[in-house]
Formats: C-alpha cells, sequence, structure tokens
C-alpha cells in the first residue's frame, strides 16, 4: 500500500494536524501552542539517569599489624565532602501529553456526552504528538517552547513533528512547506532553538523521505542534505533530543530502497539521527513494523545505538485486506504510548497520528470526529 502518511488537508489547514501554534495579536512570538488539524496521511530508552554524586569519604585508617606491644594511633575520621546535585536533570520515564489537543477540547466541552467516558479514558487521556506544520519562522520558537517547557515542568518526554520541508507532499493534499532549502534551514534553526534541555522525541517529516518520486535528482540531493542537516541542528541545539528519520511503513518501499535513502539523508549517523520512526498515521500491525524496521536498520549499516519507533494509534487491528487506507471500516486503537516496549531495536510505542482525527472520509479531514473516535476507542 503506497498510501502516504499525509493523505488529505483541508483547505488552509493541515489535515489530521495537531500543531502547537499561535500568533501574538500584533505577529510576535507569542509562546502559547495553539491546536490545528493532523495530517491525514511506539520504547524510547530513557537515557541512564546520572548516579547522584556518592559522598566521599576517606576510608578510615586501618590500625597496624601489632608487631610491638605499643598500639598504633587510631586514624581520625574523613571529612565528607558535601553531596552534590547532578547537573543533569534525571531522565524522564513517561511521555507527555498535550493539553490543547482537539480531543481534550471536545471532552471538556461534552461531558453528558454518552461516549464521552470511552473516548476520554481510551483517547483523551492518552499522550500524543504535537505537529508543527505551518511555515511561520516569526513563531516557531516560542510555539515549540511553549510545549517542551510544558512538558519539562511535568518531568515528561514531548513528541513534536516538524512538517514544513519543501515540496512537501509532492504537491499533493498535505502540500505546503517552506518555499525553497534556505528558507527551510532558517525555519529548522529556529525550530531547535526551541528545543530545550530535556528529553524531547522529534519525529522528523514523515513521508519525506518516502515519497520522493515526484522530486528531480538535484530536488531529491537537496533534501536529502536539508534533512542530515536539521538532525544535526537539533541534536546540537539539545544533546538529549532524539530524532527518528522517516523510514515509511512494512507496506510501501522495500528496506533496501528505503534504507539507501535513510543513508543519503545522515538517518545512520548518530550525529544527526537516534534511528526511524514508521507506520505514521498508517495501520500497519506492529509486529511487522519491528521487523520491517529492524530490517531497514540492518540494510542502512546503523551502529547498535539507532533503534526505531512506530506509531501504534490506529493499528489494533492491522491494515485493511483492500488497501483503503481513508479512514477505513474495523481499525481499533494499538498499543498505549509507552517508553517501554521490551522488543530489540524497538525504542517507543507512540501516537504520532492523534486517533479520532478524520482522514476525510468520516468526518472533515483533519478534524476530531466522535464517532469515529468511539469506534477506534470500543
Amino acid at each position: 500500500m503506497l498510501v502516504a502518511a499525509s493523505a488529505v488537508v483541508a483547505v488552509g489547514t493541515v489535515a489530521g494536524l495537531v500543531s502547537a501554534l499561535d500568533h501574538g495579536p500584533d505577529g510576535d512570538d507569542e509562546a502559547r501552542p495553539v491546536v490545528s488539524a493532523s495530517p491525514s496521511l511506539q520504547p524510547l530508552p530513557a537515557l541512564p539517569s546520572p548516579s547522584p554524586t556518592p559522598s566521599a569519604t576517606k576510608p578510615s585508617a586501618k590500625p597496624s599489624p601489632k608487631r610491638t606491644p605499643k598500639p598504633t594511633p587510631t586514624a581520625k575520621p574523613a571529612k565528607k565532602t558535601p553531596h552534590r546535585r547532578s547537573s543533569v536533570p534525571p531522565a524522564a520515564t513517561r511521555l507527555y501529553r498535550y493539553g490543547d489537543s482537539q480531543v481534550l477540547e471536545w471532552v471538556r466541552a461534552n461531558r453528558s456526552d454518552p461516549r464521552r467516558p470511552l473516548i476520554e479514558s481510551r483517547i483523551a487521556d492518552r499522550p500524543t504528538a504535537v505537529w508543527f506544520a505551518d511555515f511561520t519562522p516569526d513563531t516557531i520558537t516560542s510555539r515549540v517552547r511553549a510545549v517542551t517547557s510544558a512538558a519539562a515542568a511535568e518531568g515528561r518526554v514531548p513528541v513534536l513533528v516538524p512538517y514544513a520541508i519543501p515540496e512537501r507532499d509532492c504537491g499533493g493534499a498535505s502540500d505546503g512547506g517552506a518555499p525553497d532549502r534556505a528558507a527551510y534551514d532558517h525555519w529548522i534553526d529556529r525550530f531547535a532553538a526551541g528545543l530545550g534541555g530535556r528529553e524531547v522525541i522529534v519525529i522528523l517529516e514523515p513521508d519525506a523521505l518516502s515519497q520522493t518520486e515526484c522530486l528531480g535528482a538535484g530536488q531529491r540531493a537537496d533534501r536529502y542534505a536539508a534533512l542530515a542537516r536539521a538532525g544535526r541542528v537539533m541534536k546540537s541545539a539539545n544533546p538529549r533530543a532524539r530524532v527518528y528519520y522517516d523510514a515509511g511503513h512494512s507496506g510501501w518501499n522495500a528496506p533496501a530502497t528505503q534504507a539507501a535513502r535513510l543513508r543519503a539523508a545522515g538517518a545512520a549517523s548518530p550525529a544527526s539521527s537516534d534511528g526511524v520512526f514508521s507506520n505514521v498515521s498508517n495501520f500497519q500491525r506492529t509486529a511487522d513494523e519491528a521487523a520491517y524496521d529492524r530490517r531497514v536498520l540492518a540494510a542502512m549499516g546503523a551502529p547498535a545505538g539507532l533503534g526505531a519507533v512506530i506509531d501504534t494509534s490506529r493499528n489494533g487491528n492491522g491494515a485493511p485486506t483492500d488497501g483503503t487506507w481513508c479512514d477505513p471500516d474495523g481499525r481499533r486503537i494499538g498499543e498505549a504510548p509507552t517508553l517501554t516496549t521490551g522488543l530489540p531495536r524497538v525504542d517507543a510505542y507512540l501516537w504520532v497520528k492523534l486517533p479520532g482525527e478524520s482522514d476525510g472520509c468520516k468526518g472533515e479531514p483533519g478534524r476530531f470526529t466522535p464517532d469515529y473516535a468511539y469506534e477506534l476507542a470500543d
């Protein structure tokens, strides 16, 4: 199934996109994220917590062997050095739930709706990704910072999706993004400036490597270079950021094909990458994705420290056998988002696509649709 993660976009907004976005009254850089819609289109091993600096004590001097009747004087107890707190914050072990998602807005406004308890407990209470898809370089830093700061205050890990690559979606329904490479590089610099210094997961440009057929050779090379630079810039701005690159999904490109593109985009280098992501907005089963991702990583020649994260938001029943991608019937939410999967080289299960936001067939593209959400959660 060669469906792009970006599938459908509403007029004037990316479809299915949760975007932390706000403009001040004068177009200034006001730091309040606002929800828009998500493109129609899971353990991160928590970094080890630095061990507290132990209280340093010198060992008490042992008595000398009794070679003479004269006892050896007892050594004075050594002075203890003050306990120091590590300057590195402890690693977070839980994912961040963005407080202004469309599903949470619906839950707050519909307390008496009979569908509300199920939707709230199985979808709204789960952490999901925050998308940044509008090309607004003047405000991107504060919008990213608003999310990362809120997550840091709760000791949780946010999942961010930068989605502004030039020629996005090959001019399809989710087209848009930066007008050119220079503008994109500048936008990435501004994005990275908001990452802060705590753990953060970055899902870098869904579909950007899976869907390149519309690009000429020069455009592909430019895209690969832009993505490699983006990873380096983000990891330089925040060494605790974990950046994952687009591996498509197990029903799309062959592992060798995807691996070649990933290598070209710097995804095999720890200087820019922590591995790959797959199944964004799709329905492939987790076991299939894990096997596929490991094949991709092997074909990339990726170091052992690089892993994969899988979008499990709608894959509970797997993909439809007929290839339907637009709000197919009979789908279910998959494994809950977690930083602990127990699978080798699978760092996390994430909900990158927000369950209940329509692809455009059961509701307005990118908008939360209660009946669809209820169907996925039931």
